[in-house]
């Protein structure tokens, strides 16, 4: 799989997101060290009032559904897909991670999302999480977010399958052309990384302010206040240069010790 491109507003602004299936080492590393922290003038803020709200999710049209989770590259930490049967759109659950920065809440919702929720809590039950780098910070005008899910750390790691996507892209009608138009992922939003439509893998990506995207990347649940408290400190603490200003690695290491099925 290959690097793919946030599309922030149009406002030719490549901010790379990565979520590949295959830990291949190769150039789609994220993760470039650098001694120095970005010291250019901070951007103007985009007025985000001028672009729409995610759109309202449709009820779940049965009690359950069935997913798959074709296999996808080399895992990047040993696990086994999910089962994908009859697996439940009813209700939430919680998955609680704890970093060295501080806790992180997350409610994952399975109505909007079943297959992507089925295939964390499954992920978060077999360990893979525990122990793993949150690789990659975002504090560009129009892109507030903490990635993680990679226990490479490269960017580049998945867990050897894949699934498609869910909400909000499921709102749209094929070829429509409002699906590339961006919208607003509002803070305290937990969302997939990929690297295309139904390319989803491990990677995931917290939003700790209104962020403009596509709506190309699956919504799978809610931050909680501790845990955008926590979100909002490594924030401040700063971004390390890589690519872009304002996008790069955390100052302040961030690392999934734990993450546990609430």
């Amino acid at each position: 799989m290959k690097r793919t491109a946030f599309a922030a507003a149009g406002l030719g602004l490549a901010l790379l997101l990565t979520a590949c299936g295959s830990d291949d080492g190769g150039s789609s590393d994220t993760t470039t060290s650098s001694s120095s922290m970005w010291t250019t003038p901070e951007a103007p803020k985009i007025d985000l009032s001028q672009y729409p709200a995610l759109p309202a999710p449709s009820a779940p049209a049965a009690p359950t559904v069935d997913c798959t989770y074709p296999a996808a590259g080399t895992a990047a930490k040993e696990v086994q897909p999910p089962n994908g049967t009859a697996v439940s759109t009813a209700g939430t659950v919680g998955v609680d991670l704890t970093t060295g920065q501080g806790p992180i809440g997350m409610t994952l919702d399975r109505g909007e999302a079943p297959c992507s929720v089925n295939s964390i809590v499954s992920l978060t039950e077999q360990g893979y999480f525990d122990n793993t780098p949150c690789h990659r910070i975002s504090t560009a005008p129009g892109l507030g977010m903490l990635q993680c899910g990679d226990p490479s750390g490269r960017g580049s790691g998945g867990p050897g399958y894949r699934y498609d996507n869910e909400y909000p892209t499921n709102q749209f009608a094929p070829n429509d052309p409002a699906s590339s138009n961006p919208v607003v992922y509002p803070r305290g939003t937990v969302a997939l990384a990929n690297a295309g439509v139904d390319t989803n893998g491990s990677q995931f990506f917290l939003v700790f302010e209104d962020s403009l995207l596509q709506p190309n990347y699956t919504v799978v649940g809610t931050i909680s206040d501790e845990g955008l408290a926590t979100l909002d400190k490594i924030a401040a603490a700063g971004v390390e240069g890589s690519t872009s200003p304002g996008d790069g690695t955390p100052t302040d290491t961030v690392t999934i010790e734990t993450a546990k099925v609430a």
